[in-house]
């Protein structure tokens, strides 16, 4: 295949989970194969950025506007209507003004939302447009208002049958996509994989965690991820694991990660009496994960059996293996088959 000028529009930044874990290895993938890939993403704290656009790993990569959550330290809020409709309209104004001025052979979208579909398919000028679903955006999603879903799911449900291709990371988005009138011909099954160069622990490091956080070799059980019960319940595990204490004392439980619920978190912690074997840690950045997966003995991804967990195929589980670490989940969509 000659090498292609390849466009990704993302509606999130290079520390959000899907970003970081599933887009950026695959730009870099590409951009190593040849070809000459432009990231234009939001960024979750815009106005804090000394620097919009960069390359890395021969990637180019442009924050344009920011996104429509704000996370600052361990918070993440969520804007009121008003001001999420400004937010909105400047991440859709801002997305098609760099997909009207980077040349590109292909446009990628990463999740039908909707600012960079109304981007990507206005800029489309008879150039190819893919997507990609790695999510069920109507059914995992934090919303305001009925009127949010809708809006989510009209555009999830719609988009996949105008573009000219369709990666999924799931089974269960395959059937959605299916039963939405996208032709099973136009979906392409793409698991998610790890970027094995970031798993590296650093010995000194995870030293220096240990003393910080006070784990001297007791077994510890981690959750790495967003404290965000609507997508998360790590109130299940929390509530496991003070049965987990009746019968190992010694044991710790390590959250990483910051979010709307962390408080709540902790105080159901204090609530059912293990608040002094949690070990809180909140947001870390991307390259210092590794580190805290090597403090574990085991990490775990709680789920209910609903739509949401069907329709994700968690990346944690994935960094979780690539750190050697073994992973405990319940037997919900693709985790038994991955």
């Amino acid at each position: 295949m000659p090498p292609m000028r390849i466009l990704f529009l993302l509606t999130q930044d290079l520390e959000s989970p899907s970003g970081l874990g599933r887009y950026w290895p695959l730009a870099c993938g590409l951009a190593k194969l040849g070809h000459e890939v432009t990231l234009a993403a939001l960024h979750a704290n815009f106005q804090s950025l000394t620097q919009t656009q960069f390359t890395q790993n021969g990637v180019h990569v442009q924050y344009v506007a920011p996104m429509h959550v704000l996370k600052t330290g361990n918070e993440k809020r969520y804007y009121p209507p008003t001001k999420l409709a400004q937010i909105v309209t400047q991440a859709t104004l801002a997305l098609t003004r760099a997909a009207w001025n980077t040349p590109a052979d292909l446009i990628h979208l990463a999740k039908p939302h909707p600012m960079n579909s109304v981007a990507g398919l206005l800029a489309m000028r008879g150039r190819r447009v893919l997507l990609d679903c790695d999510d069920y955006e109507a059914g995992s999603g934090h919303f305001k208002g009925a009127w949010q879903r809708r809006g989510v799911a009209w555009f999830e449900r719609n988009v996949p049958r105008w573009v000219r291709g369709v990666t999924t990371n799931t089974h269960f988005m395959q059937e959605k996509l299916q039963a939405w009138g996208v032709p099973p011909s136009h979906i392409y099954h793409l698991p998610n994989g790890v970027d094995s160069a970031r798993f590296k622990p650093d010995p000194a490091r995870v030293a220096a965690l240990r003393a910080q956080w006070d784990v001297r070799g007791e077994p510890v059980i981690a959750f790495i991820g967003t404290m965000s019960l609507v997508s998360h319940p790590v109130n299940l595990l929390v509530d496991a694991f003070a049965d987990l204490v009746r019968t190992h004392p010694a044991a710790l439980l390590l959250l990483v990660g910051g979010g709307e619920d962390l408080a709540m978190i902790r105080e159901q912690a204090a609530q059912v009496g293990v608040a002094a074997r949690l070990r809180c840690v909140g947001r870390v950045p991307p390259s210092d994960v590794v580190n805290y997966y090597a403090l574990a003995d085991v990490s775990v991804d709680p789920v209910y059996d609903d739509e949401a967990a069907r329709g994700r195929s968690p990346l944690k589980m994935f960094e979780s293996w690539a750190c050697g670490i073994p992973f405990v989940t319940a037997d919900v969509g693709e985790r038994s088959k991955a």
